[in-house]
């Protein structure tokens, strides 16, 4: 492994084997190039294999890796959570040797090839022919695939990995097993029955026809009503999914893709009957989870708390508030450590803990009806000793560990693992996946601004005092790069030769951050 000094190779062998995002830098820490990986471990050592640059084909990457002097990342649960951040990070920083996020070609389409005898339904991310009819793009595949998913029970229509057989009558055999693929619908059809499908189905995707997602919500609405609290949360589940596909898609060709990447700002509105039904199977899913956690009643009120860190360093929390099944966000919070430096999630969560409800308890305030801590049973412990550090009675208090979706309780009850379905873990998983999205977007956004203020580090006789000087005199770097070297030399103890050199390292070195 070719490395560039002995703390690069520590730093590269200590990297996670999860999905993340990772961003290159030079020696002045400019950004060079974002990406995304599926296991950071593995896509960022790859960078630095011996040989690996005249091994590359692609001229852009085999100029970037001489280059790279140092590097960060960001963990992130999965990877379609990485691609959104990749792509916010690149239309902030526009690295030069990214050339992707310009426009949308990374973000799916959904293609129908007009010109086959059955028509199917597949996902790409170009226009490739002249032949096909294209929707979208879509910024969030998760909700694409479920639509996708649905749209083939729906309307009886073919996805990419189906295998029709054409029967000696001229009509075709569309699923081995109807049941599981297109239930309702006959699986023997002729190739113009066919085409009504795949009509019926290019409307649903251009909108033209919401009766669809009207039955749906109809269904939901009777089965909350009638206690079938499963049944009306997986109606939901679907409504959410079909209506974030479509809405989206429209948002997205109104709006840039960057503010689309950040999902406060990706709420779908919904019509009057719509939300009724959606309060609906919030209530539904609120019982269900008082039932699964064996609570006196629907938490009204549930609150979570999330750490987020980048290579061990700025580490953070976030506390997001849902209020009857639904985010609060005038009540989220974010917190930056202060009691100790360094990476210690246990340490971390006690410190927001205590601070949240030691400040809750002094005002009177009351505290919420469950609290949720993403970890296990370190982050639960830190928990309940930061309650008895402020003398506070804790609240319900539950932990959600990651990798199984178990949830552990603070007393002596057993784990509980429920179905993947149960809209008791989905609530959880909602509360708990938008905590960790809220510390994230804060990590994130404290990481640009370091590394755009670390430039000032490494110009020659400008010490920790002149560097604090200049910030406060201009209040942000963006505004101190763009001083002249006149304006800079006004400040006390900053000679015409040091401005210039403030001057010549800044500009170059940092673009303006693209405008979110």
């Amino acid at each position: 492994m070719e490395t560039k000094g002995y703390a690069l190779k520590e730093k590269v062998r200590a990297l996670p084997d999860r999905p993340g995002v990772y961003l290159m830098k030079d020696r002045l820490g400019t950004i060079l190039y974002v990406g995304k990986a599926k296991s950071l471990k593995k896509r960022v050592s790859s960078y630095f294999q011996r040989g690996r640059a005249r091994s590359i084909e692609q001229p852009k990457i085999r100029s970037l890796i001489p280059l790279i002097h140092d590097f960060d990342i960001i963990e992130v649960r999965s990877e379609p959570e990485a691609l959104l951040l990749e792509g916010r990070l690149i239309k902030q920083w526009k690295p030069r040797y990214n050339t992707d996020f310009t426009d949308d070609k990374r973000f799916l389409l959904v293609r129908v090839d007009l010109s086959q005898p059955l028509p199917r339904f597949a996902l790409t991310r170009l226009r490739k022919d002249k032949h096909s009819r294209y929707f979208g793009p879509f910024p969030h595949s998760g909700p694409l695939r479920t639509t996708l998913a649905q749209m083939r029970r729906q309307f009886g229509i073919l996805l990419a990995d189906a295998t029709p057989t054409l029967l000696p009558d001229g009509r075709y055999q569309l699923y081995d097993d109807v049941r599981q693929e297109i239930y309702g619908h006959e699986n023997l059809v002729t190739p113009a029955a066919y085409r009504a499908r795949v009509d019926a189905a290019c409307a649903f995707l251009e909108g033209k026809s919401r009766e669809t997602l009207k039955t749906l919500r109809e269904q939901m609405q009777a089965a909350a009503e009638s206690l079938e609290f499963e049944k009306a949360a997986q109606l939901r589940d679907l409504i959410t999914a079909l209506d974030a596909t479509l809405e989206r898609s429209r948002r997205f060709e109104r709006h840039t893709p960057a503010q689309l990447l950040d999902p406060a700002n990706a709420s779908t509105p919904h019509s009057h009957g719509s939300a009724k039904a959606s309060a609906l199977a919030a209530t539904a899913a609120l019982a269900a989870l008082a039932r699964a956690l064996d609570l006196p009643a629907p938490p009204e009120h549930m609150e979570c708390f999330d750490i987020s860190h980048i290579s061990g360093t700025l580490v953070v929390a976030s506390m997001v508030h849902f209020t009857h099944g639904r985010p609060d966000t005038d009540r989220y919070r974010r917190y930056r450590i202060k009691s100790f430096i360094g990476n210690d999630d246990f340490r971390a969560m006690e410190e927001v803990v205590a601070r949240r409800y030691h400040r809750l308890a002094n005002e009177g305030r009351p505290l919420p009806d469950l609290i949720v801590i993403d970890g296990g049973r370190g982050q639960i412990g830190a928990a309940l000793k930061a309650f008895a550090a402020i003398e506070v009675k804790p609240p319900a208090l539950i932990g959600l560990a990651k990798k199984h979706e178990t949830i552990l309780f603070a007393d002596a009850r057993a784990p509980l693992n429920l179905s993947l379905n149960d809209p008791a873990l989905n609530l959880l998983q909602r509360l708990r996946d938008e905590a960790h999205r809220f510390a994230n977007t804060y990590n994130a956004d404290l990481r640009s601004r370091k590394i755009r203020e670390s430039l000032l580090d490494d110009i020659p006789g400008l010490g920790a005092k002149r560097k604090a000087q200049l910030l406060a005199h201009f209040g942000s770097i963006d505004r101190l790069r763009a001083a002249s070297p006149t304006a800079l030399a006004t400040l006390p103890g900053i000679g015409p030769k040091l401005a210039e050199k403030i001057h010549q390292t800044l500009r170059p070195a940092f673009p303006s951050p693209a405008t979110p």
